[in-house]
């Protein structure tokens, strides 16, 4: 129903306008109990699909990637479509506007999104207020910077959403890989990733409950690159990585979207953002736990991302391309698989 009825309606109209027409429809449900209702539709409640990674229990490996529930607005009646866990955010100390419109683009025939948003969101402590209000969906806090804050200050930004969100969330993620923020990218280099990681950490290891730190990463570093990563890693004793964020490179794309500037996802990534968490898992002897995102639209792409290496997978553009019977579907598969 979803893919021959409703998204063929939805996609007639403007990207950005559809996401907000929709949130307000599911928290209508919500409050109708529709979501609740259809928890048994979209869910699977098996022990064989339980994880624990990094020390914290999931119900199934499927996670809902950053960015779509940016402000924490419906993490509760997204959980409901049967996610694992979700992540929230880009947040920033501030709230920011983020880009100017049009700044999200369809490219039907790639099956992919192309975005230029640039950490638009209410600011942390706003979302805060919502958190507050959780009681049973593992969350995960994606943070970054704002965008008039230069990198040599960026740690102040991360600490201040470190802290904010300590109490709130079940694990963090560093976001130095979105390319819609200016400069942002240049704090992947080795030098400044240390750095902030350290002072991170640091701040982490100092709480009587430390959480998880996992880095997200652009698909667009070389191979010399990602082997910075995983020495960092080691450096800093951060948790894991998520792989990947969106990328840059638009070859080989057939829409007329693809001219467009900002990060594509969907499944023009799934190739890339494979051969980087398999690069990461074998390079490092499986050291640490990978988060794998990019391009997973069916089963068979979650499939291939957890044997490269991922222990948890999560979507974005599949969710908005399939509809939420896919994570189901791939619920399905893991445990068909035994995996």
């Amino acid at each position: 129903m979803y893919k021959s009825i409703i998204r063929p309606l939805l996609f007639k109209f403007d990207p950005e306008a559809v996401h907000h027409f929709s949130f307000k429809s599911i928290r209508l449900m919500s409050r109708l109990g529709i979501t609740k209702l259809l928890r048994p539709v979209f869910n699977i409640e098996d022990k064989r699909l339980e994880r624990e990674v990094f020390g914290l229990k999931f119900k199934n490996p499927v996670g809902l990637a950053a960015g779509f529930d940016k402000d924490a607005k419906l993490y509760q009646e997204l959980s409901d479509f049967g996610f694992g866990f979700i992540e929230i955010g880009t947040l920033t100390p501030k709230a920011q506007s983020g880009n100017p419109r049009k700044r999200l683009f369809r490219l039907k025939e790639d099956e992919a999104i192309i975005n230029r948003m640039g950490f638009n969101n209410g600011g942390v402590e706003d979302a805060v207020k919502r958190l507050k209000k959780n009681k049973s969906v593992l969350i995960g806090g994606n943070i970054g910077k704002n965008k008039v804050t230069p990198n040599d200050d960026a740690y102040t930004d991360y600490r201040i959403c470190f802290e904010a969100l300590f109490d709130y969330v079940d694990y963090f993620v560093v976001n130095v890989s979105s390319p819609n923020t200016p400069n942002l990218r240049a704090l992947q280099d080795k030098e400044p990733l240390t750095q902030l990681l350290s002072g991170l950490q640091d701040l982490n290891t100092k709480k009587s409950n430390p959480k998880p730190i996992l880095l997200k990463i652009a698909p667009d570093l070389t191979n010399e690159q990602l082997l910075d990563i995983i020495d960092i890693i080691k450096i800093t004793h951060i948790a894991g990585v998520i792989a990947t964020n969106t990328t840059i490179d638009k070859a080989g794309l057939s829409s007329a979207n693809k001219a467009e500037q900002g990060g594509l996802s969907g499944k023009p990534l799934r190739n890339r953002s494979t051969e980087v968490i398999r690069f990461l898992a074998t390079e490092s002897k499986n050291a640490f736990p990978i988060i794998g995102v990019g391009g997973i639209h069916n089963a068979a792409d979650a499939i291939e991302k957890l044997e490269a290496g991922a222990s948890l997978i999560q979507l974005y553009t599949g969710f908005i391309y399939e509809g939420p019977q896919v994570i189901k579907k791939i619920n399905k598969e893991i445990i068909s698989r035994g995996l």
